[in-house]
């Protein structure tokens, strides 16, 4: 298949992608943010030093600077955190700058634990999965897209293909697997890929074209966009056997996500000529509309809390934060308008990662929260990035 079919025939995963737009709708993000934990830093190893500031910065809950009401003293093996009237907390010993950048996470996490009193978990150690966008290779070819991963902090990105073709819809099965489409065969088809051992097989290979596949909470399902019966529409794959949900002619699907209990699905559809966001209960194939506010809503991801994050177009695109009971009647902008695209909770229901201008960022969704924060600064153009959870 031709790298120009290819992108007709997985349209459904970027129809909803929103141009350049202008600014009209005004959204207050300058707010001092939650009341924070001032930490001080007075480790002899700098990368330890630097790593762990960024995590603890990242989680929305500390601030590090100078005489902060918690320590965090000592040399490789004899690191400890201490104050504010909680127990210390001891990392864990390192031998070298890797192994450092991971004691440094592991202790943000634990003092995230400590210092919420459990309230809020910690995703320093949660991995980013993303695509790598370059150039075409040819006049009027798709871009090639390689397969990277990272830490939320933006240190030891991997770039886990090389395949100079393209690839979308990167989505984590579990800590370490994830499902991706490539067309590394010649065709689009679904992949799973270990990211710690850099071990892949083609999982389906389909009739038509596959635009969209996410593994349910407890790993047994996948929801799938399909169109090997013509008309690309949601299923429920199982082992060999699957259910197929829609039944919309006359539209295209894309972009599902499953609810936090695994009995539904919100996902993209186009019915009424603009992309707005529905989510149907697998039980009885009842479906229900979430949005109606704005010319396109699109990208949703499902996080543990029941929230759900998504784009919103309002005269610019946003990131914004919904509750499926109420809709987008309730929704609330976490960003200022741009070029915002793909965004995906971590586990910390606190925060989600999404893509602007291809650059990856940290937002926060609390209200008065940090402003977005760059994940790591380098020439490429990244976007789809996806939160371990």
């Amino acid at each position: 298949m031709s790298a120009k079919k290819l992108v007709a025939a997985i349209a459904a995963v970027f129809v909803f992608s929103i141009p350049s737009l202008r600014a009209e709708t005004v959204v207050d993000i300058n707010g001092v943010g939650t009341a924070k934990f001032s930490v001080t830093i007075n480790v002899s190893h700098p990368m330890f030093s630097q790593c762990l500031a960024k995590n603890l910065e990242l989680s929305g809950l500390f601030k590090v600077g100078p005489n902060g009401s918690i320590r965090v003293h000592g040399a490789p093996g004899a690191i400890v955190a201490e104050g504010s009237g909680k127990p210390s907390i001891s990392a864990s010993p390192f031998t070298d700058d890797r192994s450092a950048r991971m004691s440094a996470r592991k202790l943000a996490d634990a003092m995230v634990s400590s210092y919420s009193n459990g309230q809020q978990k910690g995703f320093a150690l949660d991995k980013i999965i993303f695509l790598d966008t370059g150039k075409p290779v040819a006049k009027n070819s798709a871009r090639p897209s390689e397969l990277c991963v990272t830490y939320p902090d933006g240190f030891d990105i991997r770039k886990l293909t090389s395949d100079a073709k393209m690839t979308v819809y990167p989505r984590w099965m579990n800590q370490d697997e994830v499902t991706y489409i490539s067309d590394r065969n010649g065709a689009p088809q679904v992949w799973q890929m270990n990211t710690m051992t850099g071990k892949r097989f083609m999982k389906w290979s389909f009739k038509g074209s596959p635009a969209g596949v996410a593994v349910s909470p407890d790993g047994t399902k996948f929801a799938a966009i399909l169109s090997f019966q013509g008309n690309p529409e949601l299923y429920i794959l199982q082992g060999g056997n699957y259910i197929r949900l829609t039944n919309t002619p006359l539209a295209s699907e894309g972009q599902p996500c499953w609810s936090p209990d695994g009995r539904k699905i919100a996902f993209v559809s186009d019915e009424t000529r603009h992309p707005q966001i529905y989510v149907i209960d697998i039980a009885t194939k009842q479906k229900r509309r979430l949005t109606s506010r704005g010319s396109q809503n699109t990208d949703p991801d499902w996080g543990k809390d029941g929230r759900i994050t998504y784009i919103t177009r309002r005269g610019g695109a946003y990131v914004a934060v919904m509750t499926p009971a109420d809709g987008d009647k309730g929704a609330r902008l976490v960003t200022d308008a741009a070029n915002w695209e793909h965004p995906s909770w971590a586990r910390d229901a606190r925060h989600v990662v999404a893509n602007r201008n291809g650059a990856l960022f940290s937002i926060d969704t609390v209200e008065g929260g940090d402003q977005p924060r760059q994940i790591f600064h380098a020439n490429g153009n990244w976007n789809s990035a996806s939160w371990a959870k």
